[in-house]
């Protein structure tokens, strides 16, 4: 998801990303001990919308 899409959320759904990208990120990493992920690039996309959501976060305090 782009930065400026991120914006636009308030925060309240930005933690809920947040949660969703994490829990996203566990069963990629799960999922790759059992050699079921294909798209080794997804997991770094992920890690970088839960960078994004957490550094909006941060600038909204």
């Amino acid at each position: 998801m782009k930065a400026k899409e991120l914006r636009e959320k308030t925060k309240p759904e930005l933690n809920k990303f947040l949660q969703d990208g994490r829990e996203k990120l566990r069963q990629f990493r799960f999922d790759l001990a059992a050699g079921k992920v294909k798209n080794v690039r997804e997991i770094r996309q992920t890690k970088k919308d839960i960078a994004r959501i957490q550094t909006l976060l941060k600038q909204i305090q």
